[in-house]
């Protein structure tokens, strides 16, 4: 089992670095869990976003049944994988619904199905499947101290998720995916091809991406009560990953042309801040 392990810990550092800083604060059970758990959802996220040129949409989605099928044998006992061996060694400890893994899979066939959405509702749903599934699985592993914490954990939830749309809005587009609002960009009155060409040095998309980013900062603003409903050893690190990405949020926000032609990564001094502002218990805005 040490060998499953060390391929789900591997694979959390090297895709998830910003969730990393705060998975390496939890206690070693709960750590183990998380990576196990993370490992599952990447794992379904990367069927699409990494799948080989030459892969069709057919080819990719029964990659992703078989894998929703291999989530449900290892609930049944039977795992298969590494990922899920690792998986299945922490449901016995930790009660990680099977709902949530699977609703993520869902969320991932979504970037199969469209690449628009029309409204923020509709992004909503979106972000239901592959962002609030992953708060539930977080919160089976963290422990709960109060139920609220469901609700202020789908704040948070919401709220790193707008940040991935404000941050990857150039990495998208070249997917041929806009997750902005196609109302919202008509209201600023920036077109889906201004978009796909790069014309972004723009005041409409300026204002576009400030309204973007001020929705997604007030999601962290709900989430602020989460770490105080959660078992102690889980609050630091909770609060280290909200506070990690609202500090990639005000850099998209602060410089959102840049951050269209290029990803935006937190310089080391501010990775320390956030892990120190996390320690002291600051809220994430």
């Amino acid at each position: 089992m040490n060998a499953s392990r060390a391929v789900v810990r591997r694979l959390a550092h090297r895709r998830g670095a910003n969730f990393s800083l705060g998975f390496r604060l939890l206690p070693v059970e709960k750590r183990r869990a998380v990576y196990a758990a993370y490992a599952a959802c990447r794992i379904a996220d990367d069927i699409v976003d990494e799948a080989e040129p030459g892969a069709g949409r057919e080819e990719i989605r029964r990659r992703l049944d078989e894998w929703s099928e291999e989530v449900e044998r290892t609930y049944r006992g039977s795992p298969g994988t590494p990922a899920t061996r690792a998986l299945a060694e922490v449901l016995a400890r930790y009660p990680i619904p099977e709902h949530a893994l699977l609703g993520l899979v869902d969320g991932c066939r979504m970037d199969l199905e469209r690449g628009r959405y029309a409204s923020f509702s509709e992004l909503e749903r979106y972000c239901e499947l592959v962002a609030v599934t992953i708060s539930e699985i977080s919160l089976a592993i963290f422990g709960m101290l109060d139920a609220r914490a469901r609700d202020h954990g789908r704040q948070l939830a919401i709220a790193l998720q707008l940040t991935n749309v404000c941050r990857d809005v150039g990495e998208d587009v070249r997917r041929d995916r806009i997750y902005l609002p196609l109302d919202e960009l008509v209201r600023f009155g920036v077109t889906e091809s201004e978009l796909v060409a790069g014309n972004v040095d723009t005041e409409g998309y300026a204002a576009l991406m400030a309204f973007q980013c001020e929705r997604a900062r007030s999601h962290f603003g709900e989430a602020n009560p989460l770490p105080a409903l959660l078992e102690a050893d889980a609050r630091p690190a909770v609060r280290v990953m909200g506070g990690v990405y609202r500090r990639v949020l005000d850099r998209v926000r602060r410089d959102p042309r840049g951050a269209f032609h290029a990803r935006v990564e937190l310089p080391l001094w501010q990775r320390f801040t956030a892990i120190a502002a996390g320690l002291l218990g600051r809220p994430f805005v």
